[in-house]
């Protein structure tokens, strides 16, 4: 019997244009999403700006090392991120503890994700998830985002029709190049609609800082375990869902340990979280990425190169962000995820027994909802699993 071997290794060869734009966009949607509520929070606990430029290059160069390191390992497209949720937390609680005991709550959560990496138990728990659930929470997820581009349409109408209709166009002719045209087409709009402000930007190196860690119990309750929580349920678990609904089965033990490790070694420079990423994942997973599948691992390498840029420069990436209209940042967003959206919704609808289940995932996760300080999309999980135990479950003879 003979041994099925693998393709080589070639990222360069197995890169393309739509790779570099996928890419492109991952990075730019993660960032833009919460970069302003990083400098909230480093500002709302009395951060010199050192810190918070320090706080942006170790999140940015542990995102750029781990989906480059990782995607290479796999040859499947992992893209890493930073929590939002957890940048958001960080604006109540940080300046109630101080800074090192801060970094030392962030190694503390980093702890905890090896842990669970280590021993299974996350492996376990997604094994277990059907399928039609894991991926009507990609589409919950994804669905927020997509829909931003109709209503961004009520503000920069011109705009946002352009590169809609660019998208529309293109997609039929060479769908490949569908959202780089787009892209190429909304800057162009913003150019002429005089929507481009690069008055703000000006060049500055970032560089690290080092915090020594200090420990106690009212930073780990107050910050660790909450920022473990959000790591689990609103990063890690939609990332792997994201892998799973568009057909990579990567272990998922190995990919949470990496990330625990990345926010581990990232900490004492004030990285808060490292994580599976989301919904700039699916741009990097989804058919806009490359047309084939087994290539789609270099727009998450892209993603990564980009990342690299960007940290080196964290101290004025918001001033670059800023120059360009959120209507464009929004609907080229969107646009890159049309095509993981609907794999999600077809997917989760496909199995007859799980539909009502797979439906109340995707509108819980979609809605927003918030108790307890945990995100939707573990209350969606939680939603469509009752559901799918009450209407499904072994009934009694």
């Amino acid at each position: 019997m003979t041994a099925t071997l693998k393709a080589p290794l070639r990222p360069l060869a197995d890169t393309s244009p739509s790779a570099v734009v996928a890419g492109f966009i991952a990075m730019m949607t993660g960032c833009t999403s919460s970069l302003v509520l990083m400098f909230q929070a480093g500002q709302a606990a009395g951060l010199t700006s050192g810190q918070i430029s320090s706080w942006l290059w170790s999140l940015f160069m542990g995102m750029a090392i781990f989906s480059i390191g990782l995607s290479l390992r796999y040859r499947t497209p992992i893209s890493v991120a930073w929590s939002t949720p957890g940048a958001a937390l960080l604006i109540t609680s940080l300046g109630g503890v101080s800074y090192p005991e801060a970094i030392g709550a962030f190694i503390t959560s980093a702890l905890m994700v090896i842990i669970c990496g280590v021993t299974g138990s996350f492996e376990r728990l997604v094994r277990r998830l059907p399928a039609s659930l894991a991926a009507a929470l990609l589409a919950g997820i994804l669905f927020k985002i997509g829909s931003e581009i109709f209503i961004a349409a009520q503000h920069r109408t011109a705009l946002v029709l352009g590169m809609f209709f660019t998208y529309l166009i293109v997609k039929r002719l060479s769908p490949r190049y569908a959202v780089l045209a787009s892209l190429l087409t909304g800057v162009m709009l913003a150019g002429v609609l005089g929507l481009l402000n690069f008055s703000g930007f000006t060049l500055e190196l970032a560089a690290p800082v080092w915090t020594t860690p200090s420990f106690s119990l009212a930073a780990t309750i107050s910050i660790g375990i909450p920022l473990f929580v959000v790591a689990m349920t609103s990063q890690n678990m939609p990332g792997i869902a994201v892998l799973r609904a568009d057909g990579y089965d990567t272990p998922s033990s190995p990919l949470i340990t990496a990330t625990g490790i990345a926010s581990l070694l990232t900490a004492p420079f004030g990285s808060h979280g490292i994580n599976l990423a989301a919904i700039s994942a699916a741009i990097c997973t989804g058919p806009h990425a490359h047309e084939d599948k087994s290539k789609r691992y270099t727009a998450a390498i892209w993603c990564g190169i980009f990342y690299g840029i960007a940290g080196l420069y964290g101290a004025t990436l918001a001033a670059l962000f800023a120059a360009f209209p959120k209507e464009l940042v929004l609907s080229i967003a969107a646009l890159a995820l049309f095509g993981s959206i609907i794999n999600g919704l077809t997917v989760a609808m496909s199995e007859p027994r799980e539909r009502e289940a797979a439906l109340i995932t995707f509108m819980v996760t979609a809605s927003g909802l918030t108790l307890f300080s945990i995100g939707s999309a573990f209350w969606g999980i939680v939603a469509g699993v009752l559901t799918l135990l009450i209407l499904n479950g072994r009934r009694s003879v």
